[in-house]
């Protein structure tokens, strides 16, 4: 008889939480079609924070919303999976996706003075955000006030017969926060949900948000525009340019060792990372270009000053730079670096 080494198999990486392969995404509209995401492959490991970042209309929150399924009738999704704890979310029944929503699957949207329902209690939207849970009227407020507590919302228990107009912005982001998590998810997605708030609530939102996901160990997927969030909440980051990941890998390799053309203007950009008094900040020259109809070669390559002849007519593939990093830029494959 064969005896198997219980600990044979404990090398082996467990999957992704969340797979994305390939996924292709059209807007129809009266011009033609805006091919808004393009061949997006990227995971998001078990109880790991991965950040999406780039400049406004990348395809940032359009990736965050299909994720969710919260699309509007003129998308369709072209080609890809998404795969979510191994079930592909675009082959279920739109029931059993839906029921996936405020269970396994929660949202903190961006703005938190249009999410919440203005006219019910916030105790009424934190009791129905638990609709799943098969327990009492009493046992869901208890719980609810619990979470209310544990975000930094003062005297919950009072404050929960309160309207969302009787709360300031950072109050309300906290109670969306206490909602989201309130069903315990195994994956949260976060779509700028610091835009909204000044400097100061920004950093309190941010820490609040690390604490709770290790407390939980839910896997987050945070959309943000801003560099410094990532680097403080982010394990992974992916790299978003027109519709399609430029560079994905760890947060701290792609921080110190950007490898797209992309990705290092973007940090270039960072006021953080700005030392001397200036009243110019620096800019990405151009802008992000129309993406009706098929492009040619690299998406980045009119605002590229690295760009060459090859850049105009062929797709970059991707090229793994050391273990984790992968990035679609030809100059790496003049380094001769290996596609992935």
């Amino acid at each position: 008889m064969r005896h198997e080494d219980p600990t044979s198999h404990s090398s082996a990486p467990s999957p992704p939480l969340l797979e994305i392969r390939g996924l292709d995404l059209d807007f129809g509209t009266p011009r033609g079609r805006v091919h808004a995401l393009r061949n997006i492959s990227l995971n998001v490991p078990a109880a790991q924070v991965v950040g999406i970042v780039g400049e406004s209309g990348s395809g940032k929150s359009t990736l965050a919303y299909t994720v969710m399924g919260l699309l509007p009738q003129n998308a369709v999704v072209t080609a890809g999976n998404i795969l979510f704890e191994g079930r592909d979310l675009l082959e279920m029944p739109s029931q059993t996706r839906r029921n996936l929503l405020g269970n396994r699957l929660s949202m903190i949207f961006q703005d938190p003075m249009t999410a919440l329902n203005p006219v019910r209690t916030i105790e009424g939207q934190m009791i129905d955000i638990q609709h799943h849970e098969k327990i009492s009227r009493s046992e869901k407020r208890s719980l609810a006030i619990q979470m209310l507590h544990r975000v930094g919302i003062p005297d919950p228990q009072s404050r929960m017969g309160g309207y969302p107009h009787h709360f300031s912005g950072g109050m309300r982001q906290r109670i969306c926060i206490a909602m989201a998590l309130l069903v315990k998810p195994a994956l949260l997605i976060a779509d700028e949900p610091t835009t909204a708030l000044d400097a100061t609530l920004e950093v309190q939102i941010i820490h609040l948000l690390k604490d709770l996901q290790k407390e939980i160990g839910c896997s987050v997927l945070f959309v943000s525009h801003h560099l410094g969030a990532v680097a403080e909440l982010c394990d992974r980051v992916a790299v978003m340019y027109a519709g399609e990941v430029v560079e994905q890998g760890g947060v701290r390799d792609i921080f110190h060792n950007p490898a797209h053309p992309y990705t290092r203007a973007l940090l270039e950009c960072d006021p953080g990372r700005i030392r001397q008094k200036t009243r110019t900040l620096p800019t990405i020259r151009g802008e992000v270009p129309n993406l009706l109809g098929s492009k040619e070669g690299c998406i980045f390559q009119p605002r590229c000053p690295q760009a060459f002849g090859r850049c105009t007519q062929d797709t970059p593939i991707e090229y793994r730079i050391g273990v984790e990093q992968a990035a679609r830029c030809h100059l790496l494959n003049e380094k001769g670096l290996v596609s992935r």
